[in-house]
């Protein structure tokens, strides 16, 4: 083949790479397009060595294996966040994964002995008694309530904090926000 025809093939192919590069990395394509790569590469590797006469098939060369290196660099850099488990779309993935984990009643019953504790203190701060309010009965409240407070919120989970309001302790249910890492 010609030189020019062998520069427009590379930059349809460069291009091509790009976009399978980019599905790749959104996870459309299950596989890291290697193939294609070493033949672009092949194709700049033809014309290095090269003398180039005509000055606009050279910059047009020259241009393209430019933005291979470019790109390059950016798909070793993302690659090597994928394996460091630091790619975005993979944290995002993770955290959508950790939702899905429900949390053990052993968690849930500290966190709901936390929120008695809580409205106790918040009791005795008002002066109201302590002793008509058993742990059994708290439980059963909160968890008669739950189903209503998580529908309202739209929420899988909801986390109960104590507020006083007008002198009285009241429990608030809050959307229960992702933990960042």
């Amino acid at each position: 083949m010609a030189i020019p025809e062998d520069i427009a093939r590379l930059e349809q192919d460069l291009r091509e790479l790009i976009i399978k590069y980019e599905q790749y990395f959104f996870g459309i394509e299950k596989r890291e397009p290697l193939r294609l790569l070493d033949q672009v590469e092949r194709l700049v590797r033809r014309y290095q060595n090269v003398t180039i006469t005509n000055t606009r098939d050279r910059f047009k060369y020259d241009t393209l294996v430019a933005a291979l290196s470019v790109h390059k660099q950016k798909w070793i850099r993302t690659n090597r966040l994928i394996e460091e488990g630091k790619y975005e779309r993979d944290r995002f993935r993770m955290s959508l994964h950790d939702k899905k984990r429900t949390r053990t009643p052993a968690a849930q019953q500290v966190d709901l002995e936390r929120v008695y504790q809580q409205y106790l203190t918040a009791r005795k701060a008002c002066n109201l008694p302590v002793e008509n309010v058993p742990m059994e009965k708290f439980v059963e409240a909160v968890e008669r309530q739950k189903p209503a407070i998580m529908k309202k919120y739209g929420a899988e989970e909801v986390d109960l904090v104590v507020v006083i309001e007008g002198g009285k302790p009241r429990l608030k249910a809050r959307q229960k926000l992702p933990r960042s890492s």
